[in-house]
């Protein structure tokens, strides 16, 4: 056993950071990523065995399961659980092993290095604070060397080892070891990570691992175990600014309850009550009332990681996406146009003029691939400049379009609400990092193609055939019945439940209504923006709101015909005043 190293079963539970402190131990989750066969479960299992971190008889028994099947030991075995991984000797899914040193507890992420597996290695390098990232000194950089450097720093990766494996089959080269530190340092400038150390080692022989080498004289660094050790702790997220998306907002009603809890996961800071709050992107404010929990009694503050609820001393009209914010505090960024680095995992090709959902946090929006600045082109294939696709496993520097502004940070700034995932049918495709926003193009997202606006001009000469749209929205079993009520005499559009496909609904409406039929569409949830945006995709026709007086007001919509009906009021009675509403509205109904 090396100095300053406790043996720890591999078999044993995760320590959770509590228990850690307690034992007076700091943890930390590191992962080994590289290209496949370089020899990171090699490096592992080596380093396992030589800080004596393996179980009684664990290095035995896999010595005998060679021999009995005549191959040759490696020490990935050690790793290399699966069947089918000692069969192919490859990392499929990522590994969990534990051990100690002298100054801190470690938990090992055994991350998958081929690109048919790379979704499995982001699963596991999300979880670490740190990486050492291999690579073969005989082989060189590979396609996946370089994808996996990007793929850490996209996840806020920000403490890197290199290691430089398998020496002694370049004879312990300074050379070899040199030319590869060089290349890769300048590949990892140009996407903004740099490592700590570059630390040439040899797995299988032990040289340089946990004690210097003398087989490499030429080399002043730290070993691959003391450089581990130089890995600094992160600071807590505690001590961020506060981020809190808003997962939903409930309203209880049984007993007199009329509170209404904004719930969500804090992402970091803190929050107490009495803290002043702004919500983004709508802008809206108010003050922390108290804090609730399920089941659980009320506190008076909560911290990062932590699942909770508010209620809050002004009522507010609040949606599910929104960021809670102190005010006082650095605030997030605000826009619908963002440059970004997307990783792009996706069946078919990341392609401009196509419809994606980009998700953040707890928001959800369409958005459009508007610029691709250009390709961090691992493969070295010759695809650097292609301008309009970003192709399975490539990394692009980007400009996206969302259809509405969200709330997000810079990851310069925050990591966790400066990552985000994009959807394509259905399926997560691709992942990336928020580098800047840029100024807000509400133009292109409320006004539509320039095909569009030529007939909306073309129609509004003729007069005879203006119709007019009426949309009931709000959560709200009333206007569930007057819609089907209206639905006897009238086209009525939705019920629709998410703002997924509010730009299809408003176009329909829009042709619908432009042969003089009055429409009626059934919405439930929507915000300021969402409605300035229909009225926008639906003028010059006039629109009519229905919604509850019970929901908090909205802002910014002060221009649009709006009426806020009592809650005590039924179907039927709704369903009368909206049609002695009807002649108001540009056109008549049919």
């Amino acid at each position: 056993m090396a100095a300053g190293t406790k043996a720890l079963n591999s078999a044993a539970p995760e320590l959770s950071p509590e228990a850690a402190r307690a034992l007076g131990h700091a943890r930390m989750d590191i992962v080994i990523v590289g290209h496949v066969d370089h020899g990171k479960s090699t490096v592992i299992g080596r380093l396992l065995a030589d800080t004596g971190s393996l179980p009684d008889g664990k290095l035995e028994a896999i010595r005998a399961f060679c021999a009995r099947n005549a191959r040759p030991f490696e020490y990935a075995f050690l790793l290399d659980a699966l069947k089918d991984e000692q069969a192919q000797g490859i990392t499929i899914d990522t590994a969990r092993t534990f051990f100690k040193s002298a100054k801190r507890d470690y938990v090992i992420i055994d991350a998958p290095g081929h690109i048919e597996f790379l979704k499995n290695m982001v699963t596991g390098a999300a979880r670490a604070e740190a990486a050492v990232l291999v690579i073969d000194a005989k082989e060189g950089i590979q396609e996946n060397s370089k994808r996996h450097g990007y793929l850490l720093s996209m996840l806020g990766i920000r403490q890197i080892v290199v290691a430089v494996n398998k020496m002694d089959l370049v004879d312990y080269s300074r050379q070899a070891f040199e030319d590869i530190r060089d290349e890769y340092m300048a590949f990892l400038a140009r996407i903004g990570a740099m490592p700590r150390f570059f630390v040439p080692i040899a797995a299988f022989p032990g040289e340089n691992m946990v004690k210097p080498s003398e087989k490499m004289p030429w080399y002043k660094g730290p070993d691959l175990l003391s450089a581990v050790d130089a890995f600094e702790k992160a600071p807590s997220k505690n001590h961020q600014p506060f981020r809190m998306p808003v997962e939903d907002v409930y309203k209880f009603t049984a007993q007199g309850d009329d509170r209404r809890i904004v719930a969500g996961r804090v992402e970091s800071g803190t929050l107490r009550v009495g803290d002043e709050v702004v919500f983004l992107p709508s802008g809206k404010r108010s003050k922390v009332q108290t804090i609730e929990g399920f089941n659980a009694a009320a506190r008076t503050e909560v911290y990062a990681g932590t699942s909770t609820g508010v209620t809050l001393s002004t009522q507010v009209y609040l949606g599910r996406g929104e960021i809670m914010a102190k005010v006082g505090e650095p605030q997030p960024e605000v826009s619908n146009r963002i440059r970004v680095n997307i990783f792009w995992m996706g069946k078919s090709a990341l392609r401009m003029g196509r419809d994606y959902f980009l998700k953040l946090g707890t928001s959800k929006v369409a958005v459009r691939l508007h610029h691709i600045n250009y390709l961090i082109d691992a493969s070295e294939n010759g695809r650097g400049h292609d301008p309009d696709r970003v192709e399975r496993h490539d990394v692009a520097d980007c400009i996206l379009q969302l259809r509405k502004p969200i709330a997000f940070d810079a990851i310069s700034s925050l990591e966790g609400t400066g990552r985000f995932v994009l959807v394509d049918q259905y399926e997560i495709a691709g992942g990336g990092i928020i580098r800047e926003a840029l100024p807000a193009d509400i133009a292109d997202v409320e006004e539509g193609k320039e095909s569009d606006l030529a007939y909306r001009t073309l129609w509004q000469a003729q007069p005879e055939k203006k119709g007019g749209v009426v949309f009931l929205t709000g959560t709200s079993s009333v206007l569930d019945e007057a819609a089907e009520i209206l639905r006897k005499k009238w086209p009525v559009l939705g019920p629709l439940k998410s703002n997924e496909l509010l730009p299809s609904l408003g176009e329909a409406a829009f042709h619908i209504a432009t042969s003089g039929t009055t429409v009626f569409g059934r919405l439930e949830e929507l915000d300021s923006f969402d409605i300035r945006s229909l009225a926008a995709r639906i003028a010059p026709l006039s629109t009519l709101w229905i919604r509850p007086a019970s929901e908090p007001p909205l802002e910014g919509v002060e221009r649009l015909e709006i009426l806020a009906f009592p809650a005590e009021t039924k179907p039927q009675d709704l369903v009368k005043q909206i049609e002695s509403l009807l002649p108001t509205l540009t056109g008549s109904p049919s």
